[in-house]
């Protein structure tokens, strides 16, 4: 059936983000269908659709020409469409048996029937060839195992429609081409299923075709055996790199002068073996797609989070490895942290409070905080920043996105760090604050200081950096200069496609 799925102008939109634009495009019957698109495209949003989880703004999903509307997951799932999510949701504490049939448990009479609860649950793990039983407990499984659990609670629901989100981010070789072949079982049986993936090599494995979103607008559906990895990469990014994010000073890179040196670092988070170096002056772009580990390093080198392995060097002189943020920011590297509700700033503290956090010694006088100081301070950078209002009283947590980033902007201002670490510094910024904060970082690395931006956007990689490293799964992939910035070179990195 070659419209088994059909999206119909399907649009979403949050608080101030338009998520999906109106999205066209059906899906066939047994058939593997991709989801593909950059970080933020939408596809997560569509699937969440489909599944229930929030209903579109405009549109209709039809699923074998009827049209479907689920207000919650649990009806989604009883008209056989099931979800294999990336975060499993399953209780360790149970057995696999309690798990697969919680909420719909066979009962006899008034008691659950247990025996038949293992034997079914055994007879779809030996259809599904699992190597593990129906009376083991949850939480001594792997991440792969939790995932079979999930499919085969697909199936006692009697699915028709699978999707997966990221199926094998956690999962090891052995485990992924288990999955790839009940998959294709799967498959075989005429289970549609909805694939989403960053990784270019599993989409030419296992899929079928490939519907393409970009920026949460519909571009196009690929036949696999007839499309190549730069059709799919040029359909994924093609858009108008030079937008807003552009230098508008000369670089000041001082190429014989590094900063900051990583050698050889490693999480237990799953990164390993990072190493790279920051020049003065310099804006270093960390690129990458979900799961590729960017803040994790950049925690790691701040002393959030411990390190395993590795060195970091500042200025020729070897950090501790047991070093905390407050040490490092003694020592002159600050962080923009991406969840700046919860890390930038303090919910009830005022603009001037918050803008001192990080350098309270400055206004100290004898054993007290001088509040005089602390505004003048605030006043001051606040123009540096061109903060709105620009008032110490106001609370902070009342300004919009752009002015609260303005703060935390602020904040590193007020205090002698001479390396920057941004981690997706314009995240939900309209587009006047993001030229604004691009402006401010060109003034950062004009005064001698230096930036490692992590960032999701490509249009701000390209546009502000002056060298990129990209990320994949927890390694550097890949380098390059501002001369070789080009999205497909990238993204073809970030997913792990051959450079032609």
């Amino acid at each position: 059936m070659d419209k088994y799925i059909e999206f119909q102008h399907i649009t979403k939109i949050f608080p101030g983000q338009k998520a999906l634009d109106d999205v066209s495009f059906s899906v066939k019957q047994g058939e593997v269908h991709a989801l593909l698109g950059e970080n933020g495209a939408g596809k997560s949003t569509l699937l969440n659709i489909l599944h229930g989880m929030f209903p579109a703004t405009q549109g209709k999903v039809f699923i074998e020409g009827e049209e479907v509307k689920f207000r919650n997951a649990l009806e989604a799932i009883h008209y056989g469409i099931a979800k294999v999510h990336q975060e499993i949701n399953i209780i360790p504490e149970l057995t696999v048996a309690q798990n697969m049939m919680l909420g719909g448990e066979p009962t006899k009479g008034p008691l659950l029937n247990r025996k038949k609860m293992e034997k079914e649950t055994q007879e779809l793990l030996d259809r599904l060839g699992c190597a593990f039983h129906a009376d083991d407990r949850v939480g001594t499984l792997s991440t792969g195992k939790k995932q079979m659990i999930q499919i085969a609670k697909a199936l006692y629901m009697n699915a028709k429609v699978i999707s997966f989100d990221e199926p094998t981010s956690s999962l090891s070789n052995s485990e992924v081409k288990t999955l790839f072949k009940i998959i294709r079982d799967l498959k075989a049986q005429g289970i549609t299923i909805l694939y989403i993936s960053h990784k270019m090599d599993e989409i030419f494995q296992i899929c079928d075709r490939a519907s393409i979103l970009r920026d949460g607008k519909y571009v196009t559906t690929l036949d696999m055996k007839e499309t190549t990895e730069e059709d799919l990469v040029q359909n994924m990014v093609g858009r108008d790199v030079s937008m807003f994010a552009q230098r508008l000073k000369p670089s000041c890179v001082d190429k014989n002068n590094t900063v900051l040196k990583v050698e050889h670092l490693s999480g237990p988070a799953g990164f390993d073996d990072i190493s790279f170096e920051l020049k003065k002056g310099e804006i270093l772009g960390f690129f990458g797609l979900v799961g590729a580990m960017r803040t994790e390093v950049m925690r790691a080198i701040f002393g959030a989070d411990k390190a395993s392995g590795g060195t970091v060097i500042y200025n020729g002189k070897a950090l501790p490895h047991n070093r905390t943020p407050n040490d490092v920011v003694k020592m002159g590297i600050g962080l923009v942290s991406e969840n700046r509700k919860e890390e930038g700033f303090v919910k009830n503290f005022n603009n001037a409070d918050n803008i001192a956090l990080a350098s309270l010694t400055k206004y100290v006088r004898g054993i007290f905080v001088k509040e005089s100081l602390k505004q003048k301070n605030s006043i001051k950078v606040g123009e540096t920043v061109g903060l709105t209002p620009n008032d110490p009283e106001f609370l902070t947590v009342s300004l919009s996105g752009g002015n609260a980033q303005k703060v935390i902007l602020a904040k590193w201002l007020s205090t002698d760090v001479d390396v920057l670490i941004m981690d997706e510094p314009t995240k939900g910024i309209d587009i006047g604050a993001k030229a604004e904060i691009y402006k401010l970082m060109e003034e950062i690395v004009a005064a001698g200081k230096s930036i490692i931006m992590v960032s999701s956007e490509m249009t701000e990689v390209i546009g502000m950096s002056d060298r990129v490293l990209v990320m994949r799964e927890g390694k550097l992939v890949g380098e390059l200069d501002r001369s070789e910035l080009e999205e497909e070179r990238i993204i073809t990195y970030a997913v792990g496609g051959s450079q032609g």
